[in-house]
């Protein structure tokens, strides 16, 4: 009996799902699997790092990080997988299929830096010569790009009432228009990298298996859900569950369950209200065949609820993600990034050290880099780097509206 009671019992996985309160989503209860990724210290580093980076110094409230956006998204994907599951039994969506999806949700922005967006913008600074996307730039484009589609528009139809299925139909077309799938965001490779990373250093390749996944199958179908390229390239799942893909980070026509999260969670801490009902998107939201290909649709009369969507965008954008005092905010960080790029180290796998603009290179060293890089500038006693950074109330234009 005393040899018996001295036996290392069986590690069984963890069977209990584990309850949030979210200002957002109210009551969320998340897989175990998904609990146990939460639980790593590359998960828990999203706790540093702004959602909305500069804006937080010009909107006081704006106080939120990636990681309970992170826990909003899952919740979201969650929702909507198991709303077409049963409704759309033909459909043949399984549990590994809605875990799958819910676990994409919840890693998909693993890749951020430090004050999120807008270290993408010091990255691309720092080597010029890399091909990587300034966010601010192309959402320029895209606003100028529909400004001339409907000024084209309004010339060549004068007198004639739109119908809001065209206006969204052209809006989707200019926000789309010229992606390359091979210069994709930089925060959604290193997501891919950093759940790659997550998954091998805390060994949860067999609590996975445990909970029903079939690897690696299952482990490329996630990465791809993550961002993955915006025509039919992937290898996770057949071409008869292509509408999987469109959840979490829809490269069709943008409307996903990410942008139904950052847009209620930033409107909520800005202040700024909001009109669209993702909830009643989720309710109306069906799987058709579309050119051959299944895509998640909606009913004809909600295409209002989904020009709020794309009204909100724009309303945050011109109210505090293009805000001017925001964008000068951030432009003096990166030019402290810029100045401490070079003397800030950071330890690595095998003890390579790693620059501020280089450690995304290494996810070792990347997940020790968030916002409190920021502090470290700020007090240090270098005179080639330190120098007074904004503070919130600072000046005439902090803390103003816009």
């Amino acid at each position: 009996m005393a040899q018996e009671a001295m036996t290392t019992p069986k590690t069984t996985p963890m069977t209990t799902p584990k309850v949030f309160n979210d200002p957002i989503h109210g009551t969320v209860e998340l897989h175990p699997l998904l609990v146990k990724i939460i639980d790593t210290p590359q998960f828990q580093r999203l706790r540093y790092i702004k959602q909305l980076g500069g804006a937080y110094f010009v909107y006081p409230g704006a106080s939120h990080n990636r990681f309970e956006h992170s826990i909003g998204v899952a919740h979201l994907a969650g929702e909507l997988v198991k709303a077409l599951k049963t409704r759309q039994t033909k459909l043949d969506i399984d549990e590994r299929d809605v875990l799958c999806v819910q676990i994409a949700g919840l890693c998909h922005d693993l890749g951020h830096g430090p004050f999120s967006h807008m270290f993408e913008t010091f990255i691309h600074k720092a080597h010029p010569e890399k091909e990587w996307k300034d966010w601010k730039v192309r959402n320029h484009i895209i606003t100028v790009e529909i400004a001339a589609s409907l000024s084209q528009r309004s010339r060549a139809h004068s007198g004639e009432e739109w119908d809001s299925g065209s206006l969204l139909s052209m809006v989707q077309r200019c926000l789309f228009k010229g992606l390359d799938p091979d210069k994709e965001m930089r925060h959604e490779k290193a997501s891919r990298d950093m759940f790659k990373y997550l998954v091998d250093v805390n060994g949860l390749k067999p609590v996975m298996e445990q909970h029903g996944l079939k690897l690696p199958e299952d482990l490329t179908f996630i990465k791809e859900l993550i961002g993955g390229p915006p025509q039919w390239l992937y290898e996770g799942r057949p071409k008869d569950k292509s509408f999987l893909y469109e959840i979490v980070a829809n490269k069709r026509n943008g409307i996903d369950v990410d942008k139904f999260d950052y847009l209620a969670r930033d409107a909520h801490h800005l202040g700024i209200k909001t009109n669209f009902d993702h909830l009643r998107f989720i309710k109306f939201a069906r799987v058709c065949e579309v050119d051959g290909q299944k895509q998640i649709c909606t009913r004809d009369k909600e295409v209002n609820n989904l020009y709020e969507l794309f009204h909100l965008r724009d309303t945050l954008h011109r109210k505090a993600y293009q805000h001017s005092v925001n964008n000068i905010i951030e432009s003096m960080i990166i030019e402290a990034f810029l100045k401490a790029d070079k003397h800030i180290q950071i330890q690595g796998s095998g003890g390579k050290m790693f620059t501020l603009s280089t450690a995304i290179k290494n996810m070792e060293a990347y997940t020790k880099l968030t916002d409190h890089v920021y502090e470290r500038i700020l007090n240090s006693s270098n005179l080639t780097y330190a120098s007074k950074g904004p503070s919130a109330g600072e000046g005439p234009s902090a803390g103003e509206g816009p």
